[in-house]
């Protein structure tokens, strides 16, 4: 089921200041334009790397999931990993049957990329937050 890992979510409590880190410490060039996700609390940009991508992730509003994060972790970090798969429901409904807990009720919600995703409970990912994303057709 497991496809390439898309990308690797960092929250942090400016995407600004992320940005400028991965451009003049790292060398990165090719940076997205930062959008809001309202549906998710979240301000997104995208750092393209050869081989994936690293997802910037701030608070947008009050009741963004990412403030409970950033709250444990003041300087930011490493949020989630992100996986692509063929078929979102078939996806959510074979971790469902394996026991895992979908988060949103098992509800896929459209991401960043505009495709659907889920997000499986760290506590059955080996401590580690899982996004399943639906390939995108399109490039991005």
């Amino acid at each position: 089921m497991i496809g390439r890992l898309n990308h690797v979510g960092i929250a942090t409590p400016s995407i600004a200041e992320s940005v400028a880190m991965y451009r003049d410490m790292l060398g990165a060039t090719q940076v997205s334009e930062t959008k809001v996700l309202q549906e998710q609390g979240v301000y997104v940009c995208f750092v393209d790397l050869p081989n994936s991508q690293i997802e910037l992730i701030e608070p947008y509003g009050d009741n963004s999931p990412i403030h409970a994060f950033l709250a444990k972790n003041p300087k930011g970090g490493q949020h989630h990993v992100c996986f692509e798969v063929p078929d979102i429901i078939v996806a959510r409904d074979d971790m469902q049957a394996k026991g895992a807990t979908v988060l949103n009720d098992g509800k896929p919600r459209i991401g960043a990329h505009g495709v659907p995703v889920i997000f499986v409970h760290p506590k059955n990912m080996g401590g580690v937050l899982v996004e399943l994303m639906e390939t995108p057709k399109d490039p991005h």
